[in-house]
C-alpha cells in the first residue's frame, strides 16, 4: 500500500511544481503495463519482479535531486520516501527474479496464466 501511496497518488500533490513527479508517475505507468504483460506471460509469479525495472533509472535520477530539493518541505519528504520504499522493493525483487530463475516459477496467486486463466478472446460465462 505504502508503495501505491508514493508512486501513484501522492505525485499528483506536486506535478504543478516539480519534475520529479510526473517521472515517477510515468514510471508507475510503464511499470503497470509491464506488469500486465508479465502475469500474461507467467501469472502472478516472482517473474513479476522484473516489472520494477525501469524503477532503477528513475531512483538514481531522484537520488541525484534530492540535494535540490527545499529541505524540511513535504517534497523533500516524499522524494526520500520514494528513493527507500522503491531501493528496498527492489532488493525484493531481485531476490524474487533470481528464485524464478533457479526454479521455482510457481504461480504465487493460482488461476492468473495457463489453461484456466481468462482472455480477452473468451467469451464470458455467466
Amino acid at each position: 500500500m505504502s508503495l501505491l501511496m508514493s508512486n501513484m497518488i501522492t505525485p499528483f500533490f506536486f506535478v504543478s511544481e516539480h519534475p520529479e513527479a510526473w517521472i515517477v508517475l510515468g514510471t508507475a505507468l510503464l511499470t503497470g503495463v509491464s506488469f500486465i504483460v508479465l502475469t500474461a506471460y507467467s501469472g502472478f509469479s516472482r517473474l513479476l519482479g522484473l516489472g520494477h525495472l525501469p524503477w532503477i533509472p528513475m531512483v538514481i535520477y531522484l537520488i541525484a535531486q534530492v540535494d535540490q530539493a527545499p529541505a524540511g518541505t513535504w517534497f523533500a519528504f516524499w522524494l526520500k520516501a520514494v528513493i527507500i520504499l522503491d531501493i528496498g522493493s527492489l532488493f525484493l525483487d531481485t531476490a524474487n527474479v533470481v528464485r524464478y530463475w533457479m526454479g521455482d516459477r510457481e504461480e504465487m496467486v493460482k488461476g492468473l496464466s495457463g489453461p484456466n486463466s481468462c482472455s480477452l478472446d473468451q467469451p464470458l460465462e455467466s
